[in-house]
């Protein structure tokens, strides 16, 4: 009975419930939901049930992978498209590992496309401005997007959105992915002529060991000046500290973060009676032309439920010993 059946989930929030209580009606599992991240000390928690499911920032190193494989844990669901926190070699022989690899593209686009905004024509100033009775515009002037060039590294689902959408600001669009896809609508480049062209550079893949800070010091100073920068997908496909060197010089116009190489302690928690101590998060936070949201760009109603929905059938197709398409397998 699937009543009897555990699933321990981790690092959940309120609408990680609301959602997955709304769809589990239709599986009647017995979900636990803990607010701890799944890590090597934490994984004991989930002794005594059928399988776990975690989050993008959770630990699933080696260690932790032995923890479940030890408690006779068969089945990992993320319930996010990412797994590269998942020691799949680890993983292998012992524990099934599945994924939810797209839930609302539009989500994550749209989102990027309202930091763009946001930081172009500085709204979120105008608006702490104008609830103070200040109706000056000085420092407010941005730029025309129409004419633009936007560079768009990784043509997936999500930055095929996000590039219609700039297409639908009158862009023109460049791309760059290892894997081009022939059927879309707009001219690949190599990643360095993407650098050097791009008036906007926006980053839509996901974080593999090829491209870990596929933005560094070298692809920084490539960039054409005044370059605006958004990163919604792995915080570690960026080196923060040379991107914020960029900043500092002028370099670059404008970045929108809605991830970050060191989040997993941060993100997602509430830290406003801290001393934070990650010296270049705080120095992002300190500059007037850096807006930072916590991992949030796929946070709609559509999402959560197409997350809720893909992970519990994930579950249940595991359970009922049928094939997914979503089972992320290792890879010698």
């Amino acid at each position: 009975m699937k009543e009897h059946l555990k699933i321990c989930f981790y690092d959940t929030k309120p609408y990680d419930r609301e959602f997955f209580d709304r769809e589990n009606k239709k599986y009647n599992y017995h979900i636990l939901y803990r607010e701890e991240k799944l890590n090597p000390s934490t994984a004991v928690i989930a002794e005594g049930c059928d399988a776990v499911c975690a989050f993008v920032n959770d630990d699933i190193g080696t260690e932790t992978v032995k923890q479940l494989a030890r408690l006779h844990i068969p089945v990992l669901a993320m319930r996010c498209a990412g797994y590269n926190n998942v020691d799949l070699k680890e993983a292998f022989g012992s524990i099934k590992v599945f994924r939810v690899p797209a839930y609302s593209p539009y989500s994550v686009a749209e989102h990027a496309m309202g930091m763009l905004l946001t930081l172009n024509r500085k709204l979120h100033k105008a608006y702490i401005r104008t609830r103070d009775f200040n109706f000056s515009l000085s420092g407010l002037t941005g730029i025309d997007l129409h004419g633009k060039t936007a560079g768009i590294i990784g043509t997936g689902k999500i930055g095929q959105c996000f590039a219609s959408i700039c297409k639908g600001f009158g862009m023109k669009i460049i791309a760059y992915d290892p894997y081009p896809n022939s059927s879309l609508p707009f001219p690949y480049v190599t990643l360095p002529e993407l650098l050097r062209a791009s008036d906007l550079i926006s980053l839509h893949c996901p974080l593999t060991k090829d491209n870990y800070h596929i933005i560094d010091e070298a692809a920084v100073s490539s960039m054409k000046e005044g370059v605006m920068f958004l990163n919604t997908s792995r915080g570690a496909l960026v080196d923060s500290e040379a991107l914020l060197n960029g900043l500092l010089q002028g370099k670059i116009r404008c970045a929108g973060l809605d991830v970050y190489e060191e989040e997993a302690d941060m993100f997602y928690e509430d830290k406003s009676s801290h001393i934070i101590q990650d010296q270049i998060l705080s120095r992002f936070l300190a500059l007037p032309n850096v807006l930072i949201t916590s991992h949030q760009a796929f946070l709609t109603e559509e999402a959560l439920s197409e997350i809720a929905a893909v992970t519990l059938k994930n579950i249940d197709d595991f359970f009922a010993g049928k094939p997914t398409e979503n089972e992320v397998r290792y890879q010698s």
